[in-house]
């Protein structure tokens, strides 16, 4: 599997985030590797209101954004929900692409154990339906947290390769966001 190169992350993040569809996330942990096909992103720029970066907005949380591309930007929401973010466009450019969705295609059962605490084969329907369709349960499956945070993305912890070729994908308005005034109304969620 071939790692994305760092100028497929060095453009906007629009385009990063429609191009991450179908490509292959993958985690080394604990001796095994895991992989998975990315199902559904978000893009986030500095002139959106929704973007932890917002009017170029920098803190100590924020700061990772502002990178050259090609960078994890894991953040902590919620109280109890890690997200998976690629750093985009250039540095001092703050934008990134939300990972929202994964297909899991290897060592599925050592996700279950990661997500679940236990075997594939003990899951419920409803919890094989949402084993890895949202983004903090993705980081539960992969054991993404904020130590991963600034992990560069063409190293052999946490990486992108490419994948399958999508022509087509769906388009709509971004989950959670009704704060960001005119932002939550931009159609910069992709899916399969």
């Amino acid at each position: 599997m071939m790692k994305l190169k760092k100028d497929f992350y060095t453009r906007d993040a629009i385009t990063v985030a429609k191009e991450l569809l179908g490509k292959f996330l993958v985690r080394e942990i604990n001796s095994h590797t895991l992989v998975s096909m990315i199902t559904e992103t978000e893009a986030y720029t500095s002139y959106d209101k929704a973007c932890h970066a917002y009017n170029y907005n920098m803190t100590p949380r924020t700061s990772t954004l502002f990178k050259e591309g090609g960078i994890a930007y894991v953040y902590f929401t919620y109280g109890m929900y890690n997200m998976l973010n690629v750093v985009a466009d250039k540095e001092g450019e703050p934008a990134a692409v939300l990972i929202r969705g994964l297909k899991p295609l290897k060592n599925i059962e050592y996700m279950s154990i990661l997500r679940y605490n236990k075997s594939y084969e003990n899951l419920s329907k409803y919890q094989i339906n949402n084993f890895t369709n949202g983004p903090g349960k993705l980081c539960m499956a992969y054991s993404v947290d904020r130590n991963l945070n600034g992990e560069d993305l063409s190293g052999n912890t946490l990486y992108i390769t490419e994948g399958e070729k999508i022509t087509t994908f769906k388009t709509g308005k971004r989950i959670g966001i009704d704060y960001a005034e005119e932002a939550k109304d931009f159609l910069w969620r992709f899916y399969l």
